[in-house]
């Protein structure tokens, strides 16, 4: 289930075109969330040097056509995000590699960065909004978001990816998604006030608006109905409180004929806090931000240092030869689980390559076998050059898979279920797996500081150095 939104990146007052680039890139190109930016691809730049490439061409877009906007875009960027469990890390980037190539048609320059810091992998994808030519730029045109989720939706149909059955052009903000304000709208409150004067039981539709009206409401009807609380400064349309709420099936419900259902608030739990290392809190205190700073990144570390000692607690951890082979036995569980989701992925590639073929081969056979009988005929060939061509493909890839005898496309739909089904259920597991190790690769990072291992492999380090 891949879910797109394109996003123009302008320039800000007060700051340069470099600088705005590498404020908007920056986030997406975080090593921490890029596995130390190994999910990062490009094409037509350098992930190191895009921002100078996407600036340079920009000037030399000036220069060429002599136009210069106030509110100038200067780079797109989509996100593109996936369902938990069904892509890689690296799947997802080469997906969205492949969106960004036939999308933009390989005329401007663009970075595939690849997050998997939260559940759901997702792609930052930033391309220049100034073409490789330099002489012209991206039309943002009409409807472009529905292109975007087309091409995407398509990329994942063709990689037997689920996708979202009723899209929406406007979604909510990723707060109100999240359920994160205590504070309650005031559609919730209008939606509260209709649920509590239906528990009333009002005989019709104009004794319900008489309980609302002596709650604070003040109704208005003009194309449509709408409510505004004396407190509020708008009105609100019945018809924009969702499923259950508006006039025909309040209507419905004071008949009899329905039953109402009460809105009910989604609740997400926090985020769990992450461990963090203390040398990257102690590499905090040394960048020399002022005693304040200084202060606050010293209580951080001291809770960081008693999160560790509890969580050695908890886990029971006898010595730290213990916590080191848990450590090992997780990062090993790890990347064998990461071995096997591309053992897997490779060999259902092959299935489709095969599949493809075999359909192609069966296609053109009688095809082939005619131009057998005309003796090779260049008359013939030239009648049938491109199914001979694609049958001669298609034996060439058999001879390369080293088959004797052709597989049944049943069999090779079943084997890729099979293999699908295999990938899902190891990868919910791989991201448990991640999880867990980086826990205790962390907390054995820091238990090697309390312990003040760290300075001592530093100081037989350097003793080596020097006797060398």
């Amino acid at each position: 289930m891949a879910t797109t939104r394109i996003i123009p990146m302008h320039l800000n007052k007060g700051k340069t075109l470099a600088q705005c680039l590498a404020d908007r890139t920056e986030y997406g190109m975080n090593p921490d969330k890029t596995e130390g930016g190994a999910l990062i691809s490009a094409f037509a730049c350098e992930p190191e040097t895009a921002v100078s490439e996407f600036a340079l061409s920009k000037r030399e877009y000036r220069e060429l056509t002599g136009r210069v906007q106030e509110s100038d875009v200067i780079a797109y960027q989509v996100r593109q995000s996936f369902k938990p469990g069904e892509v890689t890390p690296e799947e997802a980037n080469r997906i969205g590699y492949e969106f960004a190539k036939r999308f933009l048609k390989g005329r401007h320059a663009f970075l595939v960065c690849t997050h998997t810091d939260k559940k759901h992998i997702h792609n930052h994808i930033y391309w220049n909004s100034t073409a490789l030519d330099c002489t012209k730029k991206f039309k943002n045109f009409i409807g472009s978001y529905r292109a975007v989720r087309r091409l995407s939706d398509l990329i994942c149909a063709e990689r037997r990816l689920s996708v979202v059955e009723n899209p929406q052009k406007h979604g909510l903000s990723y707060n109100k998604w999240r359920g994160g304000h205590d504070k309650l709208s005031n559609r919730e409150l209008l939606r509260m006030a209709i649920d509590a004067a239906l528990e009333k039981q009002p005989q019709d539709f104009d004794a319900l608006l008489a309980l609302l009206k002596a709650s604070g409401y003040s109704v208005a009807r003009k194309s449509r109905l709408s409510l505004r609380h004396e407190n509020q400064k708008q009105s609100i349309r019945l018809d924009s409180l969702g499923e259950g709420y508006s006039e025909q099936e309040l209507r419905a419900v004071l008949a009899g004929s329905r039953t109402h259902k009460p809105f009910v608030r989604k609740k997400y739990p926090k985020r769990r806090e992450r461990a963090t290392l203390i040398s990257d809190i102690e590499a905090k205190l040394n960048a020399g931000k002022g005693y304040r700073y200084d202060q606050a990144m010293k209580v951080v570390k001291l809770k960081q240092m008693a999160k560790t000692l509890i969580y050695l607690e908890e886990k029971g951890f006898a010595d730290f030869d213990a916590l080191v082979n848990a450590a090992a036995d997780a990062e090993k569980r790890f990347y064998d689980l990461k071995a096997a989701i591309k053992a897997a992925e490779a060999r259902m590639g092959e299935i489709q390559t095969l599949r493809t073929h075999i359909m192609n081969y069966s296609r053109t056979r009688s095809v082939y076998t005619g131009y057998r009988k005309a003796g090779y005929s260049k008359k013939y060939l030239a009648e049938h050059e491109g199914d001979i061509l694609i049958h001669k493909a298609a034996k060439k890839a058999f001879d390369a898979f080293g088959l004797k005898k052709l597989p049944t496309v049943r069999s090779l739909n079943e084997e890729f279920a099979r293999l699908m089904a295999e990938k899902k259920a190891a990868y919910a597991e791989y991201h448990r797996a991640q999880e867990q190790m980086r826990e205790l690769l962390i907390h054995k990072a820091n238990a090697a500081y309390l312990l003040g291992l760290d300075e001592q492999n530093r100081q037989t380090t350097e003793r080596q150095r020097e006797e060398k």
